[in-house]
């Protein structure tokens, strides 16, 4: 793939004003960037050169422009960090969070995110975590912009004891806060599981009566 077909198909993820410097990254540094499906675990991973393989970046497909610029800028920032120290460092250490903080510098603008996540960024750059997922302030920023249809709502926005489906297809109650997750029951197992209040949900009209008379028997 040549630099405008590298260049038209990146252009899909990230905004424009930064296109080209994620470009340049990619360039220079000869990285092997995969677009993966979506992993509730993680939103990117880096891994460095090995088995004949050079510095490879995944990013889930379905990420909205600025989390994929946010994640990508996370990972090139690991690699960056490799290539001084090697494995030398802690991978979230104070060596990886000074790279990460200098390349979102340029990015840190109206040009490049809304006036919204320029604030939010900032604060979560004053001590950025191992993943983005960490900051509940910067995700609900983040998720303003993610497209969804009328059907699915975030967790923390429908109300408590509502069942839900997630994007697998599992099936939940909505239980209470717990910290700063939601403490939710599966509708098959009635096993607990503590879920993210950011996870994308789609709301059942109808509980299943075996599920809906334990529930109001409590």
């Amino acid at each position: 793939m040549n630099i405008s077909e590298l260049t038209g198909a990146f252009s899909r993820y990230v905004p424009t004003k930064s296109l080209d410097a994620c470009i340049d990254w990619i360039v220079e540094h000869k990285i092997a960037v995969r677009i993966t499906k979506s992993r509730n675990s993680k939103y990117g991973d880096y891994r460095p050169p090995a088995g004949g393989k050079g510095h490879r970046i995944s990013i889930n497909h379905d990420l909205n422009k600025y989390a994929f610029l946010l994640t990508f800028t996370h990972e090139v920032a690991h690699l960056v960090a490799y290539n001084k120290f090697r494995f030398r460092v802690d991978p979230h250490g104070k060596e990886w969070k000074m790279e990460f903080k200098r390349l979102m510098i340029p990015f840190m603008n109206e040009s490049v995110f809304p006036k919204d996540l320029v604030v939010a960024i900032n604060n979560y750059l004053s001590n950025p975590a191992a993943s983005s997922c960490s900051d509940i302030n910067l995700m609900r920023a983040l998720a303003r912009y993610d497209k969804r249809d009328d059907r699915w709502k975030l967790l923390e926005e429908i109300a408590l004891n509502t069942p839900f489906r997630i994007r697998s297809g599992r099936a939940f109650v909505k239980g209470e806060l717990l910290n700063k997750n939601f403490c939710c029951t599966c509708m098959k197992s009635k096993h607990k599981y503590v879920i993210n209040p950011l996870t994308e949900v789609e709301p059942i009209d109808q509980l299943l009566p075996p599920f809906k008379r334990k529930v109001s028997s409590r």
